[in-house]
């Protein structure tokens, strides 16, 4: 076990990070990890195992707990992978070893470790394909990256060689000079005494503008920076002054770094403060006034008590619309990961950044890049970006500016393609990244090997402008959909597993399709028709071959637009919000054959007819927007068929001689009838419709409609409803109707 000695020696002398790969087989592999970790003189107190057998005295969780490691720091941390490779377990507990520390990585013989199927693959394996179809190029690329990066030792323990040693004789560590106290900070000095480099110095600094109602401040940086350490230096420092600070995350751990250095400043400060670590919500209370607390996620967006400051950890991983409510506090600060497993910082800029530059706050960014826990030229962290493509992005805005559907080339990107050109994989995976708000390092495992997926692309000079990640879904067998109907759960096929459990259309298993899981076009050219070029290839490509394309997501009435026009018609809107987005997400399909006709038909048909009494139910919040547009989008044939008395209760209303509350069923229908299939789209107003929207599908009350859409007085509010009822009615009414409407005027 020299080895083991010498990396962890060199680790400790550069403060850099080591990995050593023991290969071979699982007991011989797991026994010299015990000797590896004794002769590297490392505590098993401050060693975590990952993977199926506790066969060291030690911390230990599954690869699927991997989140346990998550906001903290480790000497040693073990990845069993004999069992199974899970991507997200690497991407979580690499970041978790120290300066000085060793990530020890157990695997098969590494020449046969791509082609042997494991737990992960089974989750790629989605029906009607099998785990024997899933690939095996993203462990191929993985032991390739092993093998040329620097500071990796590999051994081959049935053999007992040594393929590479791991060591690459760094010069001796230099001290750094501590970071030098900013002239004029409001927070006191020794919150910048804590601070160890300059980036977390002037993040610090950014966040003493919490002290003032109105701001925001975004500290975005890489893992390992000191992000929530400079966060939790603001809290106490804010707490010291007597203000109430409250603290979200995903997770309480994945604040706890906060707390600890709010605690470790007010011992310096010497002010007293009462701990509260179990109960919640977990505080730090100071004798003579403020508060460090934490709330989760859900609890927090509603301001509990009316904090001065808000601090959310790791916001890139919470979904957008729970971000927007925390701007309803006086000043508020988001720290999030640039690259990695909460969620991608880049989704972060794009999904919500944009929101927050339209708003009232004034915005102040702070940006870390010099690590904290290990030195700057750490070999491990350039290993795992390149591993898991942390760092893709999409090309240089420079290399693309020029591109508009006329210039560029429609690709099918195969997995041959994309490991042969590292620049084309990146550039394709960074675009996918931004295109979702969460994107983990699975996603580059099942762009690489799931056996249903497929890669679509625009080109310019051989540069990714837009691309488009496409599943295969449906021709299930009468097996698996009477799995489904009965309430089962099958991997993949979204899109008819919602139409076959929650719709309760067993026969929407049988077509075939293929779903736009992500579509993305390069930011330097967007609005020129580039994604809707990309998807009428598709369309194109698989119109032959498939009997619908369909698409699920988190619904915005630009999104909705979009996908309208490209000949997606709405079948169904979630009745509980998107988990990353926070929308309520909808789902639209473009038939393709008569089979897709069919299944779209009838669903657009049951969307139509249930619509109603959802948006006045589960729906009733939804943005009056997004339904405007759904509804527009549906291809169902509207039906209005309003009996005689019914159209009189109608007409009555403009005038004031009969109320809606009388029944609101026929008025429910004429709205539905107008927007479904306008026909005059110019016959309302946009706020008209957003009135008949939230008050007439909705039922709010005529207070809350009145302040949402802005009108002077319930009264003015009530005007306007009529007379929206009345342009609708002289649309949709015959003669005798208008006659009845004039009778009353």
């Amino acid at each position: 076990m020299d080895i083991a000695r010498s990396l962890r020696e060199e680790a400790r002398r550069s403060n850099e990070r080591r990995l050593l790969v023991l290969a071979g087989d699982p007991e011989r592999t797991r026994a010299r990890a015990k000797a590896a970790l004794d002769a590297a003189d490392i505590p098993l107190s401050e060693t975590t195992v990952l993977g199926p057998e506790p066969f060291l005295d030690c911390e230990r969780h599954e690869q699927s707990r991997a989140e346990e490691l998550l906001g903290r720091t480790r000497t040693a941390v073990v990845l069993d992978a004999h069992a199974e490779l899970r991507p997200n377990a690497v991407g979580r507990s690499v970041g978790a070893v120290d300066g000085g520390g060793l990530y020890v990585l157990l695997a098969p013989p590494l020449e046969t470790f791509p082609e042997q199927c494991d737990g992960f693959d089974e989750t790629l394996a989605v029906p009607p394909f099998e785990t024997a179809d899933v690939t095996g190029h993203f462990r191929r690329r993985f032991v390739e990256t092993l093998r040329a990066h620097r500071g990796i030792a590999i051994v081959d323990v049935d053999s007992d060689t040594v393929e590479a040693d791991g060591l690459t004789d760094p010069p001796p560590r230099r001290p750094t000079a501590p970071p030098t106290p900013p002239e004029d900070a409001a927070f006191p000095d020794e919150a910048y005494a804590h601070c160890l480099t300059d980036d977390q110095r002037d993040a610090v600094q950014s966040l003493e503008a919490l002290r003032d109602a109105g701001t925001a401040v975004v500290v975005e940086a890489d893992r390992g920076r000191g992000k929530s350490s400079a966060a939790g230096l603001a809290a106490g420092s804010l707490a010291a002054e007597g203000r109430d600070v409250l603290v979200t995350a995903p997770r309480y751990r994945s604040a706890a770094e906060v707390f600890a250095r709010a605690a470790a400043l007010l011992d310096a400060l010497g002010v007293g403060y009462t701990r509260d670590q179990a109960s919640s919500p977990r505080s730090l209370t100071l004798d003579g006034g403020g508060r460090v607390r934490f709330c989760p996620p859900a609890t927090a967006v509603d301001l509990p008590e009316s904090p001065d400051a808000v601090i959310v950890d790791e916001a890139a991983a919470l979904p957008v619309r729970r971000l927007e409510r925390f701007l309803d506090a006086p000043a508020v600060a988001f720290t999030t990961t640039v690259h990695g497993y909460e969620g991608a910082g880049r989704g972060f800029s794009v999904r919500f950044r944009d929101r927050l530059a339209d708003g009232d706050h004034e915005v102040i960014d702070a940006t870390m890049t010099t690590p904290i826990r290990y030195g700057d030229a750490d070999p491990v962290e350039v290993w795992a970006f390149r591993a898991l493509l942390l760092d893709a992005r999409p090309p240089v805005d420079p290399l693309v500016t020029d591109a508009t559907p006329e210039t560029v080339e429609y690709r099918r990107l195969s997995t041959a393609d994309l490991l042969a050109d590292e620049h084309l994989l990146g550039e394709a995976f960074g675009l996918l990244v931004l295109a979702h708000y969460r994107t983990e390092p699975a996603d580059l495992a099942r762009l690489l090997d799931a056996p249903n997926l497929t890669v679509r692309a625009l080109t310019r000079e051989g540069h990714v402008v837009a691309v488009a990640l496409l599943a295969r879904e449906g021709s299930l067998s009468a097996e698996t959909r009477a799995t489904m109907y009965g309430g089962g759960r099958i991997r993949g096929n979204m899109l008819p597993d919602v139409l076959t459990t929650q719709l309760r259309d067993e026969g929407a298993g049988v077509p075939v399709g293929q779903r736009v899981l992500r579509i993305a076009t390069h930011a330097a050219v967007r609005s020129r028709g580039l994604g809707s070029r990309l998807l009428s290839e598709v369309e194109a490509e698989f119109d032959d071959e498939v009997d619908w394309l369909g698409v699920g997501y988190g619904a915005t009435p630009e999104l909705v637009r979009f996908w309208d026009a490209n000949g997606y018609g709405t079948v169904h809107l979630s009745t509980s919000r998107n988990d990353t987005s926070g929308e309520y997400s909808a789902v639209m399909i473009d038939p393709c054959s008569p089979a897709g006709e069919a299944l779209a038909e009838r669903h657009a048909a049951w969307f139509r007819d249930r619509i109603a009494a959802v948006l006045s139910d589960a729906l009733a919040d939804c943005d009056p927007d997004v339904v405007r547009a759904v509804l527009r989008a549906a291809d169902a044939e509207p039906d209005l068929s309003l009996s005689a008395w019914e159209w009189r209760l109608v007409a009555g209303v403009p005038g004031g001689a009969s109320i809606m509350d009388t029944n609101p069923t026929p008025f429910r229908d004429l709205t539905l009838r107008h927007l479904l299939d306008p026909a005059d789209p110019d016959a309302l107003t946009d706020r008209e419709e957003r009135l008949l929207v939230r008050k007439v599908l909705q039922a709010e009350p005529w207070l809350s409609v009145t302040d949402e859409l802005d009108f002077v007085s319930r009264r003015e509010c009530m005007r306007a409803l009529g007379g929206a009822v009345e342009s609708l009615t002289r649309l949709y009414g015959d003669r005798s109707v208008t006659e009845e409407l004039d009778r009353h005027r």
